[in-house]
């Protein structure tokens, strides 16, 4: 297969040379290129039946890495399990006008948390209202930075049960479709997010130079007011097993995956990506592989940022008192024990590593060698 760690060991150097690269871009960068080599070190299992030995390269565990989010994202999914309610869920997806994309990279943290704040307080107070629900959600939102094509589109995925605590701590059921109506929903997320967007103390250099000019940023503010915000709302999910499924889809996915990478050779690279504008299609983009390892670095995260995160009943300082009341009131089963990482990966691959695959009796772990 080919893959990330390929172009950047391939044309990496050349790339280095000609451009600068932040800390955490370059953190990432040589984690990517290091990952399940011999520069990071190994392990060494061996039978104490049958004598014979398997090496295994350390993964860098950078949470940009391709190859090492698969563990994170079961051992994840396992917790979040003991979250979910016996009710239907809604997938809703929040994204801001293309015109605030270059102030969002030059200001990453400060504008993620924005995206972050804003969102929730949207959905919070529109489902307090009792126009429209009159109860307390609890839901997760995920971040991504991408497009299917490596594009800069930073937008929020959220996870919201059909239904939430009323004052008086009884649950109540949303109707089938999602209860707040997308235009409301737009407007509000459109409203809160520039009027706190006009109060952060924001970086601008080379092409959005001019907005640092008290004028010019006030009419771009009047501009993205002028625009029409996307907030939508995917079909639902039909179980809380789907919700699992989708949760194992987003929450830890990377830019782009190394399964999706066609072809590296003579300085360019193949991929594919879905077209969503086309009926959702599967299309090939070629590019050179400095133009890739571009696109592939815009999406590395501020350091110790945090992507997905909880809000309502599923915040942290709540979840302990509130989720056992909601399973509770939705006659939601309890989840069993957590699976432990042996379990875990023995159920990705198909096959119990703890055993030697020669003659099934139990390995050993030695020192790295």
């Amino acid at each position: 297969m080919n893959e990330v760690q390929d172009i950047f060991q391939l044309y990496g150097a050349q790339y280095r040379e000609a451009h600068s690269l932040s800390y955490v871009q370059s953190k990432a960068f040589s984690a990517i290129s290091k990952c399940r080599t011999a520069e990071l070190g190994a392990h060494i299992d061996t039978c104490s039946n049958c004598g014979v030995t398997e090496i295994s390269y350390n993964s860098c565990r950078n949470r940009h890495c391709p190859k090492c989010q698969t563990l994170s994202k079961e051992r994840w999914i396992e917790k979040q399990k003991q979250n979910l309610l016996n009710v239907g869920y809604f997938h809703v997806v929040f994204t801001v006008p293309e015109q605030l994309r270059p102030v969002f990279y030059q200001n990453q943290a400060i504008m993620y948390n924005l995206l972050f704040k804003a969102v929730a307080e949207t959905l919070q107070e529109l489902a307090a209202d009792k126009k429209y629900l009159g109860a307390q959600l609890g839901f997760t939102t995920i971040l991504h930075t991408w497009g299917q094509n490596l594009s800069y589109h930073p937008h929020l995925h959220c996870v919201i049960p059909a239904g939430g605590i009323s004052p008086s701590g009884k649950w109540l059921n949303s109707r089938k479709k999602f209860f707040i109506p997308v235009k409301v929903l737009s407007r509000k997320f459109k409203g809160k997010f520039l009027h706190y967007l006009q109060t952060l103390c924001l970086n601008f250099f080379n092409e959005q130079s001019y907005l640092a000019d008290q004028r010019n940023f006030i009419d771009f503010i009047k501009s993205c007011y002028a625009k029409d915000w996307v907030a939508y709302c995917k079909p639902p999910f039909k179980s809380a097993n789907c919700v699992v499924e989708y949760l194992g889809r987003y929450t830890h996915r990377v830019a782009l995956s190394n399964s999706r990478i066609i072809s590296i050779e003579n300085g360019y690279v193949t991929f594919k990506y879905r077209d969503y504008k086309d009926n959702n299609k599967w299309k090939i983009m070629t590019v050179s592989a400095a133009e890739f390892i571009r696109r592939f670095l815009m999406h590395i995260l501020p350091p110790r940022f945090t992507k997905i995160r909880h809000f309502g009943f599923l915040a942290s300082r709540l979840k302990s008192a509130l989720v056992p009341l909601c399973q509770k009131l939705t006659l939601t089963l309890i989840s069993c024990a957590l699976s432990s990482n042996v379990h875990l990966i023995s159920k990705m691959l198909g096959f119990d590593i703890s055993l030697c695959r020669v003659c099934g009796f139990q390995k050993h772990q030695l020192a790295a060698p």
